[in-house]
């Protein structure tokens, strides 16, 4: 659909204002939906791939990722369990986080 233009062949700017706040919304919608599914798998993913290096060199973190996301979006518990992990256990040697992180930790990683 072509938009109407004045005689200049310019957008009037009602029209243009109207079409940029509608550009913007969706955007931002599409950001917000994104967003969340996009944290989780990072949390997930940062917590999984370091229970690996630390203890397991052949734990399947795509395996964990994946249970970890699933029961990340039907329990926000695990989720908030995710994210306070993740914080957790930061920059933390493998020794550290295991002493400091493992309640925060044990609803992601055995």
């Amino acid at each position: 659909m072509k938009a109407k233009t004045n005689t200049r062949g310019w957008i009037p700017r009602s029209r243009a204002l109207a079409l940029g706040v509608l550009a913007l919304g969706a955007g931002a919608l599409g950001v917000v939906h994104l967003g969340c599914g996009a944290e989780t798998a990072f949390d997930c993913d940062r917590v999984c791939t370091r229970y690996k290096d630390c203890y397991d060199a052949s734990y399947d973190v795509g395996a964990c990722r994946d249970r970890c996301r699933q029961n990340a979006e039907s329990d926000a518990t695990v989720k908030a369990k995710a994210d306070a992990c993740e914080a957790c256990i930061g920059d933390m040697s493998c020794l550290s986080a295991t002493f400091n992180c493992s309640q925060d930790c044990s609803a992601i990683v055995p």
